[in-house]
């Protein structure tokens, strides 16, 4: 399981690649976490969340989304997520602490998850990701 970024002209676009669809869901959290917050990030304060979709890349697009908003809304900077996916359907464990301007302003301002790009494979060695953050 990893991620990396990938350069792009105008946005962050990451590749990630994960045995199990729970995981690749997973490691493009982390990647969104780390582009927006750098890397010291605590657990602490959970949240759950669940999601519903039409198709696996809006169930991603909308996952990364609501955590973009509850981040934003509620002050919250996530370290860790347990999630399981079942079908289009998405529970997330999201494990975190509160915005601390000193600690998590080292990173890029992510404005929205973005469809352009998008893209979803698996092959024998797993699952790849490649996604579009939009700053």
């Amino acid at each position: 399981m990893s991620f990396e970024e990938i350069s792009h002209t105008a946005d962050v676009k990451i590749r990630a690649r994960a045995l199990t669809l729970d995981a690749l869901f997973t490691e493009a959290f982390l990647a969104l976490m780390q582009v927006v917050y750098g890397t010291d990030r605590q657990p602490g304060t959970i949240k759950e969340i669940q999601i519903e979709s039409d198709n696996i890349e809006s169930l991603l697009c909308d996952f990364l989304s609501e955590v973009l908003f509850i981040a934003e809304v509620e002050g919250l900077v996530f370290s860790q997520a347990d999630i399981k996916i079942d079908g289009l359907h998405l529970t997330a464990i999201l494990d975190g602490e509160s915005f601390d301007p000193l600690r998590h302003s080292s990173g890029t301002e992510v404005k929205g998850i973005s469809y352009s790009g998008l893209v979803i494979q698996k092959d024998a060695n797993g699952y790849m990701l490649d996604i579009l953050f939009d700053v």
